[in-house]
């Protein structure tokens, strides 16, 4: 039943491998072994957009990290990302961003990048394999300390939501968030990851937040829809487990860390929860990273 997810993340895996290499249908076919026809419709029932569509909002994406992060030439770009020439890609950018090449990399604005297609997702490969792990053979989930300095999170805090499933569930658009938050990534707080997630507490309620950790003197711009709050320095502890495999380990993996860290009692490293800083911290980068909650704590006097 799910064997075309899979096919499909394959062919989103063998655009991003050759989006400098202006990737045919036909040859994707011809790879993957389905005919150009099938590729086609199966991309568009499952991922909502043609595949055409797909690559030129990819192109036009990566280009623009290009324009942001390199000394390269617009031109350069252009040709790179298969553009005919410099005023096809500027065409390209402005309808894509609302704004020519050349503005944006003199000032680098959140722009909605058009993110990666994930389709072919864990619960998919549990419906496929229909197989148990076996806890035994897991890691133990790490408790380590972290000291994370003042600093401000761009983002949104949603009341209504508890996890990251219902946050995307309740009206925000991934593909829109995502891609706004992806094109500010060079204002991150130095060390940590891109986007983050986690709980903030708002009397005696509970909800969910996304966004950015940029430095405490950030200036620049805020996305429409989010909002930039100051976070003071604290000590955290952090709840910590190593690189995995998403698609087979990541509800397993979710589920030990958020037990340790909901049920963990501070006060055995000397600590308690610091009640002052209303928000937690969630960072999950599967294949990277790994996943770890973060919890603020100050010592106890």
């Amino acid at each position: 039943m799910y064997e075309w997810n899979e096919t499909v993340q394959l062919m989103v895996d063998w655009v991003e491998r050759h989006l400098t290499e202006d990737p045919s249908l036909l040859n994707m076919s011809k790879q993957l072994g389905y005919s150009p026809y099938y590729c086609s419709r199966q991309f568009n029932a499952i991922t909502g957009t043609t595949l055409r569509d797909y690559i030129w909002t990819r192109k036009v994406s990566r280009a623009a990290l290009e324009l942001r992060d390199t000394d390269e030439r617009v031109l350069d770009i252009a040709i790179k990302y298969g553009f005919s020439s410099q005023e096809a890609f500027t065409r390209a950018f402005v309808r894509a961003f609302g704004v020519t090449p050349y503005v944006y990399r003199r000032a680098p604005k959140p722009i909605p990048l058009a993110m990666r297609v994930e389709v072919f997702s864990p619960y998919h490969y549990f419906m496929k394999e229909r197989d148990q792990m076996d806890q035994g053979q897991m890691q133990q989930v790490e408790v380590r300390k972290e000291f994370i300095q003042a600093h401000k999170f761009i983002g949104i805090w949603d009341i209504s939501s508890q996890n990251y499933g219902q946050f995307w569930e309740n009206g925000h658009s991934c593909d829109d968030i995502c891609g706004v938050l992806e094109s500010m990534s060079h204002q991150v707080l130095p060390g940590h990851l891109v986007q983050m997630a986690g709980w903030f507490y708002d009397k005696g309620l509970k909800g969910y937040l996304y966004g950015i950790p940029v430095p405490a003197d950030y200036q620049g711009e805020v996305p429409d829809g989010m909002e930039c709050r100051e976070i003071p320095e604290s000590e955290y502890l952090v709840f910590y487990y190593p690189p995995f495999d998403y698609l087979k380990e990541n509800g397993t993996v979710m589920e030990m860390v958020e037990q340790k860290a909901w049920n963990f009692d501070p006060t055995s490293m000397g600590y308690e929860w610091d009640e002052d800083i209303k928000q937690d911290y969630q960072r999950h980068f599967a294949e990277g990273y790994g996943y770890a909650v973060l919890r603020p704590v100050k010592k106890l006097v």
